[in-house]
């Protein structure tokens, strides 16, 4: 469904990212992890439009994406968040979806799909609120609901569990698996090695902008080199 090929991403005389490849599979919750400045977000800058890669590809759906701009990309079925939530203070939840819906949905449409997502996420009580009167978990899920409204096939999750509560971050994760159910295949940066161990049916390790690893939760968990780069120690998975 999404593919990389040797993508290398140069910024002046830095390399962020260095010949890396990877495939994500409809259906799928893959985890995206490594030390802080691996490259991570880069690689989904590059995916989503807002950077073009120095050297190689990106393919949605069999069709070359790099290249394209962040709004084209979108249209295509593929959303995403941020690590620091991109809001309108003085918007309100409800008009905070409608704007996002509206990218792919009439007027009528958008309103109506901006009601459906704020159940989704669980924030239809908050709906007439200010977004700079809610609380991070509730900004938070406003981040996934504008990347929902979307109506996205895939939606690239950068650090979306930075800042909850266990019990927080276990319902986000409760959702996410819903929404994969209903067809969303979903590419996670996570930090919180708990969630990702967890959540990921597969996991890619980079380091330094090249990958080092790849497996199930369990194989990465145990692979040495990520223990000693990244993990430190290695992680119970359930």
């Amino acid at each position: 469904m999404l593919i990389g090929e040797h993508l290398t991403k140069d910024f002046g005389g830095l390399r962020a990212v260095d010949d890396v490849s990877f495939e994500v599979r409809q259906g799928e919750i893959v985890g995206l992890i490594g030390p802080n400045g691996a490259g991570k977000t880069t690689i989904f800058n590059i995916i989503s439009g807002f950077y073009h890669p120095t050297k190689g590809s990106v393919f949605f759906k069999g069709q070359r994406i790099d290249g394209l701009r962040p709004h084209q990309v979108c249209k295509m079925g593929l959303s995403r968040t941020f690590q620091i939530v991109q809001t309108f203070a003085s918007f309100t939840a409800f008009d905070t979806i409608l704007l996002a819906a509206l990218n792919r949905l009439p007027m009528s449409a958008a309103r109506k799909r901006a009601r459906e997502v704020l159940e989704i996420i669980g924030v239809a009580s908050k709906a007439d609120e200010l977004v700079g009167n809610l609380t991070l978990p509730h900004q938070k899920a406003l981040e996934i609901g504008k990347a929902l409204a979307c109506g996205p096939e895939i939606v690239l999750l950068d650090e979306m569990m930075a800042g909850l509560t266990p019990v927080e971050a276990e319902a986000s994760m409760d959702m996410i698996r819903r929404l994969r159910e209903d067809g969303i295949t979903f590419f996670v940066v996570e930090h919180v090695m708990h969630i990702v161990m967890n959540l990921c049916e597969r996991i890619i390790v980079i380091n330094f902008g090249r990958k080092l690893a790849e497996g199930t939760p369990k194989e990465v968990s145990s692979n040495k080199a990520v223990i000693e780069a990244y993990l430190g120690e290695e992680i119970p998975v359930a």
